[in-house]
């Protein structure tokens, strides 16, 4: 059953998806796409419009296996990602029942997401990456699945404030770290497209950067802060990602 789905494809067959499927990706297509181009992930945007994304779906976000979906998905993306260009990206729309939509805030979503990141990987039948770190506390250390490093990122109906990581259903999104070879600290573009990406997320939100936002493999950064920001400037002390005791004990 195809469980990824390109922009094209979406926009044809878009009267055939179920209600909450429809509705969750015409949500991202106005966001991501719209007249003012406003949204402040410039490669994200440029993706989107160049038939660079790919999307998957996942059902209720506190089933297993709905992660199992997840993992499906990300073995199948690992795949085929370098093909789909240098913006690539996949965006995940979960399925979020009326009872979660009524009673979940920022932190409970907190919770959610980091459950949903532990989940998929005891589906994960590949090693850790050399030379990425096991440990969260690391300063280099990020997700992987599949043997693949991710950026992961999570939007959520509760944030109000951060309106970059509000969104109508819970959505995830994970881009390959090959992504980031050209966007980084270490060349001229890269820190042009961070200066314009922060000055025009600070536009977009209304309030300034979270302080967690820096860059990867710098000595105070740490990556799994960003997947899940705070509605706020607070920040957890422990990273939740708990799954590499049960990975690493043959689970």
């Amino acid at each position: 059953m195809k469980v990824l789905f390109d922009k094209e494809w979406l926009e044809e067959q878009i009267e055939t998806l179920p209600l909450w499927k429809k509705e969750a990706y015409q949500a991202f297509s106005s966001l991501i796409a719209d007249n003012e181009n406003t949204y402040p992930c410039i490669p994200a945007r440029q993706g989107f419009l160049s038939n660079n994304l790919r999307f998957s779906f996942m059902g209720d976000p506190r089933e297993v296996s709905s992660a199992k979906e997840l993992a499906q998905s990300l073995k199948e993306y690992r795949n085929i990602s370098r093909e789909t260009g240098k913006y690539a990206s996949l965006a995940v729309f979960v399925e979020t029942p009326k009872d979660i939509l009524e009673r979940y805030n920022v932190e409970d979503y907190r919770k959610l997401f980091w459950s949903i990141l532990n989940n998929v990987t005891s589906f994960d039948e590949k090693k850790w990456p050399e030379g990425i770190p096991t440990d969260p506390s690391d300063h280099k250390w990020e997700f992987c699945f599949d043997g693949e490093p991710y950026f992961a990122f999570c939007a959520t109906p509760a944030h109000q404030i951060r309106q970059s990581r509000y969104f109508p259903c819970l959505m995830l999104a994970f881009q390959p770290r090959w992504v980031f070879d050209e966007i980084n600290d270490s060349t001229v573009f890269g820190r042009k497209m961070k200066k314009l990406i922060r000055k025009r997320l600070v536009e977009f939100d209304g309030v300034s950067g979270h302080p967690d936002l820096k860059w990867y493999g710098a000595e105070d950064n740490h990556e799994w802060k960003q997947y899940f920001l705070s509605d706020d400037d607070s920040s957890p002390s422990k990273c939740p990602f708990t799954s590499m005791k049960n990975k690493f004990s043959g689970f």
